[in-house]
């Protein structure tokens, strides 16, 4: 298989990136912050303090809210960071203590040279609860965390209190969607000339996943800013590198649900659509709008059924004009009363 045959197949955000054959391959640990990222955090206004705890020999960075409250443990998605909740955590932590960590080979954490695999993702969680000598919490999976939350869910249940899916129910393994948004992310992608700057690529970002109509947040830029490394000309560098893309692409692939084993009573929050809407006649977006109409949009309407057939106790919320990624911050206080909302109420696992 050629390179970009061979990277096409890669899942995430930022996969035009990894297209055009940016970024670290030489297969060492990566980790810690260039004096670029040491800048975005000091400009970082959301209230966390940031920290590192070790498992297995990987380092894994945090981001703490504090508070006395409850633990609520938010885990985001392929190609994302624990930056995408800087702003939707603070409006939680009133009530609970709220931490966000950066998956393996994301963000800050290290990138070991594998494994990648369900066991190593799910123990990464065990390890950062444990050394946080955090017992029980309630857990909330952004896309891919969807996956940690219910593994981990089914795995220890007594560790679980609540758990929430935030445009995270879905199965990603299914081999026929999987297939279909893969090749739409292939086709989804920046000019190579997008990636010579942290600017152009911030444009293309907020087009393709958020939405021109969106408001721009501070937490945006912070979040995108440790979803890459910035060289000394400019140019923007991927986090995480093409072979942990390739390792998280394949577990993604067929890392199965199984539903039935979670006890914990759930909130399912769906969008309306993948990509942000384009009413545009450009041949990109009608490819887009194909993908929503014969792709996307069966395929979230099978998963909210399915989560419905097997959790044992879950409520579904679906929120119109949302995209996957800009379901998160479009009036994120409406999105953490829903939240707050559904992890104060009375029921409780089974």
């Amino acid at each position: 298989m050629g390179f970009i045959s061979k990277f096409k197949l890669l899942f995430g955000g930022l996969i035009a990136v990894v297209l055009f054959g940016i970024g670290n391959m030489d297969g060492k640990a990566q980790g810690g912050a260039t004096h670029e990222q040491a800048q975005a955090q000091d400009a970082d206004a959301s209230p966390h303090r940031s920290g590192f705890v070790e498992g297995d020999g990987v380092r894994l960075n945090y981001l703490d809210w504090g508070s006395d409250g409850p633990p609520l443990i938010l885990i985001h998605g392929i190609a994302n960071s624990p930056h995408i909740f800087d702003e939707l955590a603070p409006l939680l932590r009133d009530r609970f203590h709220v931490v966000a960590y950066a998956r393996r080979g994301h963000g800050q954490s290290e990138a070991p040279v594998g494994p990648y695999d369900s066991n190593a993702l799910v123990g990464d969680l065990v390890h950062l609860l444990d050394n946080l000598k955090i017992e029980r919490a309630n857990f909330l999976g952004w896309s891919m965390g969807g996956n940690e939350v219910t593994e981990f869910a089914g795995r220890y249940p007594d560790r679980v209190e609540k758990i929430v899916y935030l445009e995270g129910g879905y199965d990603w393994s299914d081999p026929a969607f999987f297939k279909a948004f893969t090749e739409m992310l292939a086709v989804n992608s920046p000019k190579p000339e997008t990636l010579a700057s942290f600017d152009a690529l911030k444009a293309w970002y907020r087009a393709a996943w958020i939405g021109r109509d969106v408001q721009w947040t501070p937490a945006l830029e912070a979040f995108l800013r440790d979803a890459v490394r910035i060289d000394a000309d400019g140019r923007v560098d991927p986090v995480p590198t093409i072979e942990v893309f390739a390792a998280l692409h394949q577990t993604l692939g067929t890392w199965q649900r199984d539903y039935a084993k979670v006890r914990a009573p759930a909130l399912a929050i769906y969008g309306s659509s993948f990509f942000p809407e384009d009413a545009s006649g450009t041949d990109l977006a009608r490819k887009v709008r194909d993908f929503e109409q014969s792709a996307a949009t069966p395929f979230r309407r099978a998963s909210i059924e399915r989560i419905q057939r097997e959790l044992r106790d879950v409520q579904v919320l679906e929120l119109p004009d949302r995209s996957h990624m800009s379901i998160g911050v479009i009036a994120p206080d409406v999105l953490a009363a829903s939240i707050r909302a559904f992890l104060l109420s009375g029921s409780a696992a089974r």
